[in-house]
């Protein structure tokens, strides 16, 4: 049986207009629904939810505290087509207010990636690699050999 993809990553945010405005920049797509204080962008595959951090907090359970800080020890990432699309979005993101935690560079790996935080401190990765491939939904693939 194959796991279902993943449908929804929520963030929980200090400020839902200035997250909203901030990815609206970055991803070049508006909101699709605001719903019960939640801003919803649908992407290709999956859906980001925006939700004020203490009510995120609150819908997981009454006793979480709704507080961030560090590195969380993991990153969100997309995958661009070419290391000129890495550039170009490392590019709108800086100019829609992220902090670049890494210019666009060469990876270890023998892609192409950068690195930076949106305006609640969440780390994204923006990468390219010629061993993927993508269908024509957007979905990504690994090249067949």
């Amino acid at each position: 049986m194959k796991i279902p993809r993943m449908s929804m990553i929520t963030l929980g945010v200090a400020d839902l207009d200035k997250a909203t405005d901030f990815y609206e920049r970055v991803l070049a797509t508006p909101p699709n629904k605001t719903h019960d204080g939640v801003r919803f962008i649908e992407l290709p595959g999956v859906w980001l939810g925006l939700y004020p951090l203490a009510d995120l907090a609150k819908d997981v359970a009454p006793d979480v505290p709704a507080m961030r800080s560090g590195f969380p020890g993991f990153s969100l990432a997309h995958n661009a087509r070419s290391d000129s699309e890495v550039s170009a979005i490392c590019e709108r993101a800086r100019a829609a207010g992220a902090t670049i935690v890494k210019e666009p560079q060469a990876t270890f790996w023998g892609g192409f990636h950068c690195y930076f935080t949106d305006p609640d401190g969440y780390y994204w990765e923006v990468a390219y690699g010629d061993m993927f491939a993508f269908d024509a939904h957007g979905d990504m693939h690994w090249k067949v050999a």
